[in-house]
């Protein structure tokens, strides 16, 4: 060591073999806050998904949709109408409607006049024949 060097070098200034503490301290810190930050990304990212999911929404998919456009193509106002629709209850259409048309069924398919349980038997027993040698089509259209 020269004369009129200091007898200690601080830290951040790379000693004679060539390795720098600093820099090597500096890397791995830019490493892990890097990944910090891409978890948090990730995190924040995938918030309305998260609320949709834990909620049971019927606008999950949409909302997750929604957050994939919003990733790919850099535009958050998918995020925010993501997010929003993951905060708004939407009412359940379908459920009422499919009971409604589940009744219609029923009541198309009963006879008319006839109670639902005389309607197996009715289905069951085969339907007269016309007294007259003519048949039913043709006496009721008929116009001889």
């Amino acid at each position: 060591m020269h004369p009129a060097a200091p007898h200690h070098l601080p830290f951040f200034i790379p000693g004679p073999d060539g390795s720098d503490m600093l820099m090597v301290v500096m890397g791995i810190f830019l490493v892990g806050t890097i990944l910090w930050v891409g978890t948090l990304y990730w995190k924040l990212h995938s918030l309305p998904e998260r609320m949709a999911h834990k909620t049971h929404k019927l606008q999950f998919e949409i909302v997750g949709v929604l957050g994939l456009i919003s990733l790919f193509t850099h535009m958050h106002i998918f995020w925010i109408a993501g997010l929003l629709l993951a905060m708004i209850d939407l009412p359940d259409f379908g459920t009422p409607i499919r009971s409604i048309a589940e009744s219609v069924e029923r009541i198309a398919d009963a006879a008319p006049g006839t109670p639902p349980d005389e309607k197996a038997e009715a289905e069951r027993e085969p339907p007269a024949k016309p007294a007259t040698g003519i048949p039913a089509k043709e006496k009721v259209h008929g116009h001889a």
